[in-house]
């Protein structure tokens, strides 16, 4: 296999001695992969593992690489793996493209940083709501905005911890195809962590890890 995209090289996290999760997998760009199992499975804890936000009390083996780079070792600011949760966690205290901005680099600055602000809320089909307060907001445009907010912040991976669980039915679907195209469209290698077999249909993931 080529070296981009995300590859977990026997990866294993331990407790106290018991093992939690293990995952030996390569995903491509713009691939996901479902890792299902019930809640308290380890599977929050394996993207933990990923993303470098493991407590110290946790013992980690194996290697994450991210386009042939080894990662494990790295702090979690500088792997560049992005992730979306449950709760969108957009600040409250900042308007819509406040809160997008935060997502850029320092470096782009003035008006290329508007720029890319808009460009991210049309991708969204947001454009105009740059001055909206996050509360006026409905939870799929949330969703919407913490996505982008994540893929600005330029990630080479993308981690998925159920973040459809608290939308409904048809709210779900939606941003379910938002989340995916999204992904599929910057060429992330992505990981879905779920318990729900539609997520991973939604996904088109046929090599689901459990």
């Amino acid at each position: 296999m080529s070296e981009r995209g995300l590859q977990l090289e026997r990866l294993a996290i331990r407790l106290a001695g018991q093992p939690l999760a293990a995952l030996d997998r390569a995903v491509a760009p713009g691939e996901v992969l479902t890792v299902m199992g019930p809640s308290g499975s380890g599977k929050s804890t394996l993207l933990g593992a990923i993303t470098g936000t493991l407590a110290p009390s946790f013992r980690v083996e194996g290697r994450v690489l991210v386009d042939g780079a080894d990662v494990t070792a790295l702090p979690t600011h500088r792997r560049r793996i992005g992730i979306m949760m449950q709760d969108d966690v957009l600040f409250p205290h900042l308007s819509v493209g406040a809160n997008l901005a935060f997502g850029l680099d320092a470096a782009v600055r003035g008006r290329t940083r508007r720029a890319r602000v808009e460009e991210a809320l049309a991708e969204a089909g947001l454009a105009g709501f740059a001055e909206r307060d996050p509360a006026t907001l409905s939870g799929g445009q949330r969703a919407r905005v913490a996505l982008m907010r994540t893929l600005l912040s330029a990630p080479r991976a993308l981690m998925l911890d159920e973040p459809f669980s608290k939308l409904d039915t048809e709210m779900r679907a939606q941003i379910r195809s938002v989340v995916f195209e999204g992904a599929r469209r910057h060429g992330l290698p992505t990981i879905l962590v779920t318990h729900d077999r539609a997520d991973a249909e939604a996904a088109g993931d046929d090599r689901a890890a459990r």
